[in-house]
């Protein structure tokens, strides 16, 4: 069975890789013309997606290129104390296995782990899709026509596929009230294992490097009243916004808003959720953000794309390939850890980037605390918030292939994560 997926950064190789392990025969689209390595930013796995590596063979590699990042210290605008926090504590408390990783070198394990069982189309995208009862024809940019038995986008927030079958993106999409900015620049600070943060009502600015990258990270998280009229590749007028909702800021920021202009890197976006009532449409299924981002940086999408990919490989698989079977239970298997992200999301949205004084108050507090309480009791209060800070390692993963190895049965059975989360 022939599948085309659209997108090769994360949710795309990871479906790509469970789709040829259960024997079908999947191909990546790609628009850009190689891998991307374009810096990009540390993203988290929590233990579901952990599990998930582990299985395909790449954990060691993954855990090789972990970001080691240990500390954090906050500096709010107007205050000269420093607030220092021991990382390690936090996450201990939040999750019981889990890797910050930059996203590029996360893509290039999963690219990796695929070449060999993976046919790969970089430099082209989709044009068109003409889907019968037996398949989809699909048209490409560059090039000659194909036909495939499924479809599927995995190609991010702004998804060519879902535009295709779905419509404009805007009918689906929900501004949280803050943009997200993320550039490469030398790592002049000399961090090896820090994030320092410098926050203000409405802006948040912070600086990383790892220990693994010779360069250094600055990202940039700002609230608007209202919505901006900035279009997604126009990277000179994301610059200009940047700039101005930092001005008047001091400690590292102009420094900072310097290094904009010779960055060899840059991304912009709004911190958007997407809110769907299906991902699937006939042949054609989403995957990853393209079907249910919470938002980025602030719903751990990235796990959340890897868990989706291997379930929705593994219910196709269990479904003989049959897309209406095998989408539906994909639907319903993951949408109540997808819901549970959007809420998580809209929360952390509200924190990490406070409204008024009070609530940077409130967070400088916080990161206080975690310095402070008893990483047991810590760790106690966070277990009994599955839809919180514990929401990601609440998730209890299907083993497909068990499923497979035992007798067929019709009796419905429930969700195996909504049987987690209960």
């Amino acid at each position: 069975m022939r599948i085309l997926i659209s997108g090769a950064s994360i949710a795309g190789p990871v479906l790509a890789y469970w789709l040829a392990h259960h024997g079908f025969r999947p191909t990546v689209v790609e628009r850009s013309p190689t891998p991307r390595k374009t810096g990009g930013h540390a993203v988290d796995l929590f233990r579901p997606a952990m599990d998930i590596v582990e299985r395909m063979g790449v954990l060691s590699r993954i855990e090789a290129k972990k970001t080691g990042t240990e500390r954090l210290t906050l500096l709010r605008e107007g205050r000269h104390r420093r607030i220092e926090v021991d990382l390690r504590r936090l996450m201990y408390a939040v999750s019981d296995r889990h890797v910050e990783i930059m996203r590029d070198d996360l893509s290039e394990i999963f690219l990796d782990a695929t070449r060999d069982t993976v046919e790969y189309m970089f430099g082209d995208s989709i044009t068109a899709l003409a889907e019968d009862a037996d398949g989809v024809d699909v048209t490409f940019e560059r090039g000659a026509p194909r036909r495939f038995d499924l479809v599927i986008g995995a190609d991010g927030l702004h998804s060519n596929v879902r535009r295709l079958v779905f419509g404009d993106e805007r009918r689906f999409t929900h501004w949280l009230g803050a943009y997200l900015a993320v550039m490469t620049l030398p790592n002049y600070l000399g961090l090896k294992d820090q994030l320092m943060l410098f926050g203000d009502v409405g802006r948040m600015a912070g600086v990383y490097s790892g220990q693994q990258m010779d360069d250094a990270r600055a990202v940039f998280m700002f609230r608007t009243p209202r919505e901006l009229d900035v279009h997604h590749r126009d990277v000179a007028r994301q610059k200009e916004v940047v700039r101005a909702a930092f001005a008047g800021l001091g400690r590292e920021i102009p420094r900072l808003l310097a290094e904009l202009e010779r960055t060899p890197a840059f991304y912009f976006d709004s911190i958007t959720q997407l809110r769907m009532d299906t991902w699937s449409r006939g042949r054609v299924t989403l995957v990853g953000d393209a079907g249910y981002s919470p938002g980025p940086a602030v719903g751990g999408s990235t796990s959340l794309a890897v868990v989706g990919a291997y379930v929705l490989a593994g219910e196709l698989a269990a479904a003989g390939g049959d897309p209406v079977r095998g989408f539906q239970a994909y639907e319903h298997e993951l949408g109540d850890y997808v819901r549970r992200s959007r809420t998580f999301a809209l929360n952390a949205a509200r924190s990490l980037v406070p409204r008024g004084r009070f609530q940077l108050w409130a967070l400088a507090q916080a990161a206080w605390m975690i310095n402070h309480v008893p990483p047991g009791m810590m760790r106690a209060l966070a277990r009994r918030n599955s839809k919180g800070v514990r929401l990601h390692d609440s998730i209890v993963l299907e083993d497909y292939e068990q499923r497979a190895r035992t007798a067929a049965t019709t009796t419905p059975r429930a969700s195996t994560l909504d049987r987690s989360l209960t």
